[in-house]
Parts: C-alpha cells; sequence; structure tokens
C-alpha cells in the first residue's frame, strides 16, 4: 500500500477495508437495558402491574412492620418535647450526639436519586432509566426523616419556625452566620427541588396508570395529578424542557447540600472538624452511602417482582463500580486526614485523630473503616458484583458504615476536646435509640406507600431506551 493511501484528502489517517480485515477489531456490544427484547406492552404491563394488582401478603406484613417501628419515633419524640432535651445522652463536653448523627446519616441517604436523576441525565446515562425514580422516591422520604432531627434538637419544637427570617415586631432575625441556618436553607431548597424533579418524571406514568384505572375514584385521582397528560408532541417537548432544566438545576446541589451540612463541622475549631478536606470527603460520603441504599432496596424488589429484564446485571455492575469508586474516595479522605494533621503539626489535631483510631472509641473507627474501605473492594471481582444476595450484604455494611462515620466525625472529637477536664464518654439513651430506629419505619413505610400507589420504574424513559424506540431499528438489527 502506497503511504499516500494511508491518509484522507483532510490529512487524517483513514484505514482500509484491507487493514480492518487483516487486523480483525473486536467488536463488543453494547450490554442491554432490557433484556429478552421485551415489548412497549409489557414493560407497561409490568411496571402497571405491580400498583393495579390485588396487594399482596407481604406488603401488609411489611406495612404492618414498619408503622409499629416508626411509632418508636413518635413516642421518643413525645417524650422529648413533653420532658425536655435532657432526656437524650447529652452532656459536656458532648452536646452533640445521636441527632446531628442521625441527620447527616438521613442527607447522605438521599444524595444517590438527585445523582442518578439528574447528573446522570446530563451525562446522557440510559442505564439510570430503571432505577431513577425508586432513588428519587428515596431522596424525598430520606430528607423528610433527615428533618425530624434538627427541628426537635432546638427543644423547644413550637419555636421552631424562628429558623427561617420572618418579618416579625422586635426585627429579631437568625444567625446567617451559622452553618446551622445554612442548613435550613440548603435541605429546604434540596427537598424543593428533588420533589419537583420527581413529580415532573411522574407525569406520563400517572397518566399511563389513568388510562388503565377501572375504577372511577383511580382514574379520577391518577389524573388530578397527571395534569392533563395526553401524550401530545407539545406536552413531550414540555417535559423535555422541564426535565433537563430540573436536572441543570439539581445539579449544583448534589454538590453544596452536603458541602453545607459539612460546614457544621469545618468552620469549627473543633479538633478533627477544623479541616478543608470535608466538603469533597461529604459529596463522596453521601453519594457513596445513598447507592449503598439504592442497593438494598433494588435487589429485593427486583426479585420479589420479577424485574430481572428491567434491572438487569448491566445496572448491578455499574452501582456497585460507582459504590466502589466512591467507597475508594472516602478510602483516601481518611488516609488524608491523618496525614494533614501530621503535616500541619497541630499537636491538639494529631492527637484528636490518633485518639479517633486508637482511642476510647477505637471500636467505632474500625467498624467505620472495615465497612466503608474494606468491604467495598470486593467489588473489583466480577464473581462478586454477579452475585446479588452479595451484593445486598455489602450494601447493608455501607449502610452501617456510614452511619458509624459520621458518629466517629461528630462523638470523637468532642468526648477528647482541648482540656482533659473537660473530657467525657457519650452513651445514647433509650429515647436516641428510639427515635433514630422508629426513622427507619419512617422511611420504610413512606416507601412502601410509594411502592403501592405508583410506577417503581420510570415507563417513558426505561421504553426510551429499548432498541424499538429507535426510528432506524429493524427487527434483527439497526441501520
Amino acid at each position: 500500500m502506497a503511504f499516500s493511501d494511508q491518509f484522507s484528502l483532510d490529512g487524517k489517517a483513514a484505514v482500509s477495508p484491507e487493514v480492518l480485515a487483516e487486523v480483525k477489531p473486536a467488536h463488543k456490544p453494547r450490554p442491554k437495558l432490557v433484556e429478552n427484547d421485551r415489548s412497549f406492552s409489557w414493560i407497561t404491563n409490568k411496571v402497571c402491574g405491580i400498583v393495579e394488582e390485588k396487594t399482596p401478603t407481604w406488603w401488609w406484613v411489611a406495612f404492618s412492620c414498619a408503622v409499629f417501628l416508626a411509632s418508636f419515633t413518635a413516642i421518643g419524640l413525645t417524650y422529648l418535647v413533653t420532658t425536655g432535651v435532657g432526656v437524650w445522652g447529652l452532656a459536656n463536653p458532648i452536646n452533640w450526639g445521636w441527632a446531628i448523627v442521625n441527620f447527616v446519616f438521613w442527607i447522605g441517604i438521599g444524595h444517590a436519586g438527585t445523582l442518578i436523576s439528574a447528573i446522570l441525565c446530563l451525562l446522557k446515562q440510559p442505564w439510570r432509566t430503571t432505577i431513577n425514580r425508586a432513588a428519587e422516591a428515596m431522596t424525598i422520604f430520606a430528607v423528610a426523616c433527615a428533618g425530624i432531627f434538627p427541628v426537635f434538637h432546638v427543644g423547644r419544637v413550637w419555636f421552631a419556625w424562628w429558623l427561617f427570617p420572618l418579618p416579625n415586631a422586635n426585627a429579631i432575625w437568625p444567625n446567617f452566620r451559622s452553618p446551622l441556618l445554612w442548613d435550613v436553607f440548603a435541605v429546604s431548597t434540596y427537598a424543593t427541588v428533588s420533589i419537583a424533579f420527581w413529580y415532573v418524571g411522574l407525569l406520563p406514568d400517572l397518566a399511563t396508570v389513568r388510562d388503565r384505572a377501572k375504577t372511577k375514584i383511580r382514574k379520577f385521582a391518577y389524573g388530578f395529578f397527571a395534569m392533563g397528560w395526553r401524550g401530545s408532541n407539545r406536552n413531550w417537548s414540555n417535559y423535555e424542557m422541564a426535565y433537563l432544566l430540573l436536572a441543570g438545576l439539581s445539579t449544583p446541589l448534589v454538590l453544596s447540600v452536603h458541602t453545607i451540612v459539612s460546614f457544621d463541622f469545618a468552620v469549627s475549631l473543633v479538633p478533627g472538624w477544623h479541616t478543608t478536606i470535608f466538603p469533597p470527603y461529604f459529596v463522596a460520603g453521601a453519594i457513596f452511602s445513598g447507592f449503598g441504599m439504592v442497593l438494598t432496596l433494588m435487589l429485593p424488589l427486583r426479585a420479589i417482582y420479577g424485574l430481572h429484564d428491567l434491572i438487569t446485571q448491566h445496572h448491578i455492575d455499574c452501582m456497585c463500580k460507582i459504590t466502589l469508586a466512591t467507597g475508594t474516595i472516602v478510602g483516601y479522605a481518611y488516609t488524608m486526614e491523618f496525614f494533614i494533621a501530621a503535616y500541619g503539626a497541630n499537636p491538639f489535631e494529631i492527637f484528636a485523630f490518633i485518639n479517633r483510631a486508637f482511642g476510647i472509641y477505637a471500636w467505632s473507627y474500625i467498624a467505620m473503616f472495615s465497612c466503608n474501605v474494606i468491604c467495598p473492594q470486593l467489588f473489583w471481582f466480577k464473581a462478586i458484583r454477579e452475585r446479588p444476595h452479595v451484593v445486598w450484604i455489602i450494601s447493608i455494611f455501607v449502610n452501617v458504615g456510614m452511619w458509624f462515620e459520621r458518629f466517629v466525625i461528630t462523638v470523637t472529637s468532642l468526648a477528647r476536646d482541648f482540656l482533659p477536664s473537660s473530657w467525657g464518654y457519650y452513651s445514647p439513651t433509650w429515647v436516641d435509640i428510639f427515635t433514630f430506629f422508629g426513622t427507619f419505619g419512617v422511611f420504610s413505610t413512606l416507601f412502601l406507600l410509594f411502592l403501592r400507589f405508583l410506577p417503581l420504574i420510570a415507563i417513558a424513559e426505561v421504553k426510551a431506551v429499548t432498541p424499538q424506540a429507535d426510528p432506524h431499528h429493524y427487527e434483527g438489527g439497526h441501520h
């Protein structure tokens, strides 16, 4: 072959058919996002069937257990309000206990929904379509659970509205320099945008359930919330524009909310908190814990409802890899904290981290490091990722580890402050325990109601990523 034949007229290399025939480059097909070439009608019937079928026995059992567990929170909060914040295990110097730990934990859980829906939407990742609806619902319910703790932490909960900058006769305003007030604005904004994002994505599917409804009550209810959706070109054009705008608006919130939550600690002078690595460290940890919870919820539902053709092994692989990547980032942050303390040559910082790993709370640090850094490394192995029950167990460890991370950050730094004379040891009371574990009941109750009355999977979005959605598709391949 002549040298000139290897280049096209614009000077770029042109590979001839002879070279391709000789090299035989490997062709790796893209993994299918819907297995077994399922049709549009099959997808609609499968997802809508979850809402339309008779309520299964397991749902009633799970719902009863969730409501019973949620009553623990009601009992704990009622006793707290009638008696006072002293019923929590707070005492000098540890005046932040499980309340702030649980608040940060639930905010972190809610991060995966917006990341899956917004950031992966902007990055044009089609595999997100199967899991985004449940992840968005999980975000809203987790934020609702998180909001319980700062509201009741103020002590006199009937004055919680003072946190908002409402006009008043005495011109008394909140302290805008307090990061706790920043939380109010960040979390409320995040919750509002997340609800709007979730609801806009629901519109086409609400209309589908409305059109399939067999009773007047269901037809009216779903029709009311579908807001007159008819599937016209104008409907779809406005929907896609609104969805794209909300995705763009939600993306900075994913990064800003947990950054502001990290400022609760980072802007203080307490050893172990006063570090600039906290914002990216908290954001990575939030995404890590959020994906852990998505796996925890979606894998059992995949098995119960037989959604293996919609939630494929490719989806599990992608979630496992993101969990692995963010878990590795979190592990890097744990290591860098020790380096920063040593490099800064601040004896108080050095002592804080040595005490964190080897002091009286060493058991919590070991639990945190084992669950958050060591366990996710198993996802390097394809054999592990292909075993859903093993993935589910690891996701449980991720959730446990991320709670311990917040506990380690909050409690160990306060328990050993600047003055040895003010050192103490924190132990939760039964009110702390009831209130926290009850929030899992609140979360489960809300999620089970969502599962029963709303489509678990975004029908319209899943259909859009199937081969038959391509106008150039024909049976047997693509043009």
